[in-house]
């Protein structure tokens, strides 16, 4: 039999055209429509940056006006979605409730238009600006404490606090937070934006595609690797320990948490970003200890890995789980932070798969059985 080549997992595999997004994984560069994440880091806000990947180019001044008033005004949850969120069983995690209450948006928002090839989800918002919403609610209601209504003059990052503690957060830490959303909103075609595209191409709802996706980020190979970052930073305890402990890990083949990278073959540019916000919170607060450790985990194991010819570098996840630690935000709730800021590169991929659309349809080499004749039961 003639043996068949195929890409297991379609790595390397060419599914569709894109303009969104851009990796350069060999020189550690990462592109929104162009602009370098860098500099949308720097000067963007998560609310400019969601406009950029749904409408294809920057706002003008009142572009960004209208479309900021739109989103602000779609923050608050009604009623009926803080009762599913109060109710929701406790032994449910919050990616389940993400997902729960995505689907039921699908069915309850007047606006969409269903089974449609026009979609306005553009101007609907509310699967990106109500995550953040049910996440921090979420939080309260497991406290004990009452909902919080959104402020329209705060960003999405500094109103996720703000919803989140009940009171306003520094400037400081909702720029971070926010910048944090910007970093998280696109990445090409990872697994859960694949997700959310193929659900698409059968012209589903925006709301079920991204009901999908957030099903797919939830899977631990995909998201949660700074939850078991910080579990890995519990297990080591104190700097004198990463030493003896790497050099256990790696003999027992362990996973050092945070380090590498399927695409980036240098550092990760959001890891070099979230490394520079989580050094200057830990030097305003005086709290260095946590990530004094990281840069001990990351230049110990960089020197293990370079000595056998094997450069590895940290990737987005080693520095963020502890920018959201710091915040005070449970480890529970990264992976749906992800998933919040991600909803604005899923809803971007899914317009764009409605502009020119195939449906996902590949084919599997089958390995089983030849034909072969059904055997009644009483001669098997």
């Amino acid at each position: 039999m003639t043996k068949i080549e195929y890409a297991k997992g379609l790595e390397g595999v060419i599914a569709a055209e894109s303009e969104i997004c851009q990796i350069d994984g060999a020189n550690g560069k990462l592109y929104y429509r162009g602009y370098s994440i860098e500099d949308l880091a720097q000067h963007s806000s998560f609310e400019e940056t969601t406009y950029l990947l749904l409408n294809e180019k920057l706002p003008s001044k009142q572009e960004l006006a209208d479309f900021s008033i739109r989103m602000r005004q779609s923050r608050d949850v009604s009623p009926t979605i803080q009762n599913m969120i109060r109710d929701f069983p406790r032994t449910g995690s919050p990616m389940e409730l993400l997902q729960s209450i995505i689907s039921y948006l699908s069915s309850s928002v007047e606006h969409q238009i269903r089974h449609s090839d026009t979609c306005n989800c553009r101007r609907t918002l509310h699967q990106i600006a109500q995550m953040t919403t049910v996440i921090a609610t979420y939080q309260r209601f497991r406290e004990g404490k009452g909902y919080v209504e959104s402020r329209p003059d705060l960003s999405q990052g500094a109103n996720f606090l703000y919803q989140l503690r009940g009171e306003e957060p520094p400037d400081e830490e909702g720029r971070i937070l926010d910048t944090c959303l910007v970093l998280h909103a696109e990445h090409g075609f990872n697994a859960s934006t694949f997700t959310a595209r193929v659900v698409a191409s059968t012209f589903s709802t925006c709301y079920c595609s991204i009901s999908a996706a957030v099903g797919s980020l939830a899977g631990f190979l995909h998201g949660g690797a700074n939850e078991r970052v910080m579990d890995m930073v519990d297990e080591i305890g104190s700097r004198r320990n990463v030493s003896p402990w790497l050099d256990k890990a790696l003999s027992e083949r362990r996973k050092v948490m945070g380090m590498g990278h399927r695409v980036y073959k240098a550092k990760d540019p959001r890891a070099i970003v979230t490394q520079g916000m989580l050094e200057d919170l830990a030097r305003r607060r005086g709290e260095l200890e946590l990530f004094e450790l990281l840069k001990e985990i990351e230049t110990g194991f960089r020197a293990r890995m370079e000595a056998k010819g094997k450069p590895i570098y940290p990737n987005v996840d080693f520095f963020s789980g502890a920018v959201y630690t710091m915040l005070g935000i449970p480890r529970d709730l990264f992976t749906p932070i992800f998933a919040a800021a991600r909803s604005a590169g899923w809803l971007a991929h899914i317009l764009e798969q409605r502009k020119d659309n195939r449906l996902f349809r590949p084919k599997a080499l089958f390995v089983g059985p030849e034909p072969r004749p059904y055997v009644p039961m009483e001669k098997r």
